[in-house]
């Protein structure tokens, strides 16, 4: 998730670096998650989450201590962390494949709506060439990190069968963390064309 902190000028061209092909692994594994959630297996699909989220830390490790950023990672690496998240917060909103804990679609719409949004400015920011590069904030690290706990708790405890309803509290957390670090690029973006 550190490729985007990189600026342009620092990135290599060449895509044959091994952050880059653990974040592909990352991205074949998403189609496989979905299958086992749509096959009602649980463990299969509370496991291969695991196993996508260790290959996005060890591609964040991987381009540090071997300094291998590279432009195909700056757009695979988000690429990858956005069609985990959205369909592991899609599928998990529907009672039949994320039984007995259910995500409120509350929380769907509030991601989703926040990611449009940020795309959408980072595009503007783009085409009118006041920002060429979106670090992502603490706020932008913080929520990502409540997103993933979000859907690790709900696979978890819907593996193990069990019905937890302080889960809520997680999902308000979430919907927080997301609104705010929402808000938060709004005024990064604003602050940017202001300077202008």
């Amino acid at each position: 998730m550190d490729e985007t902190a990189r600026p342009t000028a620092e990135l290599k061209s060449n895509f044959g670096t091994i952050p880059n092909y653990l974040t592909l692994l990352r991205i074949l594994l998403v189609p496989v998650f979905v299958i086992f959630l749509l096959k009602h297996k649980q463990a299969e699909a509370f496991f291969i989450f695991l196993a996508a989220g260790l290959t996005d830390v060890l591609d964040g490790l991987a381009a540090r201590l071997w300094h291998q950023h590279s432009v195909a990672g700056l757009w695979l690496d988000p690429l990858a962390d956005k069609l985990l998240i959205f369909s592991s917060f899609f599928l998990l909103s529907f009672p039949d494949f994320a039984h007995p804990n259910t995500m409120p679609w509350k929380v769907f719409w509030t991601v989703l709506g926040r990611d449009l949004l940020i795309v959408v400015g980072a595009v503007i920011l783009y085409l009118l060439k006041v920002k060429q590069s979106f670090p992502p904030t603490l706020l932008g690290k913080t929520t990502t990190v409540c997103q993933v706990l979000a859907v690790l708790a709900v696979l978890f405890f819907n593996f193990l069968q069990k019905e937890v309803n302080l889960l809520s509290w997680l999902y308000d957390l979430t919907m927080l963390a997301t609104v705010v670090s929402g808000l938060q690029y709004i005024w990064v973006g604003i602050s940017a064309l202001r300077r202008r």
